[in-house]
């Protein structure tokens, strides 16, 4: 792993963690190429209930927030990832998504697929290193239906 990698992977894990609004005491899993490294800084942080993908066990909806770094990825490969990270994720989980710049037709393409799955997003930001989604649970926002 060259400096410069995790230079850039610790860069973007500040705004990550601002948009999930995550504490020291959640649990967090963190996945995409990076997810190791990324776990690791969370540690160095203070995050000590951080979980890579790779050693996140069982999916039960153990995780109060998911960091996804991906980076130099498809959005059409996101897809099924989203799938099987969602197994994971409490009721009221926030997942924050990274990916790198992108038109503003491949942001509304996430936000679809966030959609689909049943996450709210709530906010947004442009990086120089990329650009971000943070979304929530729809159960975290109950919709009134109407009799």
């Amino acid at each position: 792993m060259s400096s410069l990698e995790f230079t850039t992977g610790d860069r973007i894990l500040e705004p990550m963690i601002a948009l999930a609004g995550c504490s020291t005491q959640q649990w967090i899993v963190v996945a995409g190429a990076k997810s190791m490294e990324l776990m690791f800084e969370l540690h160095r942080r203070g995050y000590a209930r951080a979980a890579a993908s790779g050693n996140c066990g069982r999916p039960a909806g153990q995780y109060d927030v998911a960091l996804v770094d991906w980076r130099r990825r498809t959005l059409h490969a996101l897809e099924p990832a989203l799938d099987w990270l969602t197994n994971f994720l409490s009721a009221r989980a926030v997942l924050v998504v990274w990916v790198d710049a992108q038109k503003a037709s491949a942001n509304q393409s996430l936000r679809g697929a966030l959609e689909r799955r049943g996450f709210v997003v709530e906010q947004g930001i442009v990086h120089q290193y990329g650009c971000a989604l943070s979304a929530r649970r729809s159960q975290a926002h109950p919709l009134q239906l109407a009799a």
